[in-house]
């Protein structure tokens, strides 16, 4: 169960940064859509 645990708490912190960096890749792509109109 300790074991379990500790695997858990290892992978949370990998997987919250590459959330955190999809969900920054996300934010950077609409900005850019966003501003392509007004660049015509």
């Amino acid at each position: 169960m300790i074991a379990d645990i500790k695997a858990l708490l290892s992978r949370r912190d990998t997987t919250l940064v590459s959330d955190a960096l999809g969900a920054a890749a996300l934010v950077v792509m609409m900005i850019a859509a966003l501003h392509l109109p007004s660049l015509t």
